[in-house]
């Protein structure tokens, strides 16, 4: 597999905290690479400086061969770039449908009026009927999206950013507060989407994690300590005992 995106050595410190610490990893194209760590590891700000929310302060973030690092958020996501957040985004008063027509129509360049109703022109609906299909939504699409349960939330979210065609999809931590059920329908949401994009996950949930990743890369104080197959990142005595501990 190609490599799709590469970061190398990136930086980024507030202050006198350094949250990025010369970290390089690389995403193949079709591939799932989980990124784990404790609390306060940096993994979300990594995301913010892939995604274009935060500015590394030095290194290169590579999307095909591009350095995308100092392009600004909609630049990045008109070239393949999509994400999802810890705290899920969404339009709570606009039904599910909606809220993946916007994002079509957003991605189309056509005019964009925040009140009115992209789900009257047939074609955006359909294609937002396909991305809530995807993510196992489509019976859901007239509810408004502020009714849809926790775990319905963070999959149309996922609808949402399917609906931007991404070469890569960075999910920050796609189960947080989703119960078991739930949980079990992102995950095999997740399972159906890999080989189909390059996907770049954080998750706390290690079950998830090792039943997802083609590789798993461990962050710590900013830091890559561990990198490789999910088997060999399970057994490494330095990810046991820096973050893993009692949970493998």
């Amino acid at each position: 597999m190609s490599t799709l995106l590469r970061i190398e050595n990136l930086h980024k410190s507030f202050g006198a905290l350094r949250v990025t610490d010369d970290v390089t990893l690389d995403v193949a194209e079709g591939e799932l690479h989980a990124v784990i760590g404790p609390n306060g590891a940096g993994k979300t700000t990594l995301i913010h400086q892939i995604s274009g929310l935060v500015a590394p302060d030095s290194g290169r973030i590579l999307l095909d061969g591009a350095d995308i690092a100092l392009l600004p958020p909609h630049k990045r996501a008109t070239m393949g770039v999509a994400r999802t957040f810890q705290i899920t985004s969404i339009l709570p008063g606009f039904s599910a449908l909606e809220n993946v027509a916007l994002a079509v129509q957003a991605r189309e360049g056509s005019s964009f009026r925040f009140f009115g109703d992209p789900t009257r022109e047939e074609r955006l609906n359909a294609q937002a009927l396909e991305n809530l299909a995807i993510v196992n939504l489509a019976g859901r699409a007239d509810i408004p999206a502020g009714e849809l349960s926790h775990g319905e939330k963070r999959q149309l979210e996922l609808a949402i950013a399917l609906a931007t065609r991404p070469r890569i999809l960075l999910l920050d931590e796609p189960l947080a507060g989703t119960g078991r059920e739930e949980s079990e329908r992102v995950v095999a949401t997740l399972q159906a989407l890999k080989g189909r994009y390059a996907i770049l996950l954080i998750e706390h949930d290690m079950d998830a994690v090792f039943a997802l990743a083609d590789r798993v890369s461990v962050l710590v104080y900013g830091a890559v300590v561990a990198s490789g197959a999910p088997d060999a990142v399970r057994a490494d005595p330095e990810v046991r005992r820096a973050y893993l501990g009692e949970e493998v």
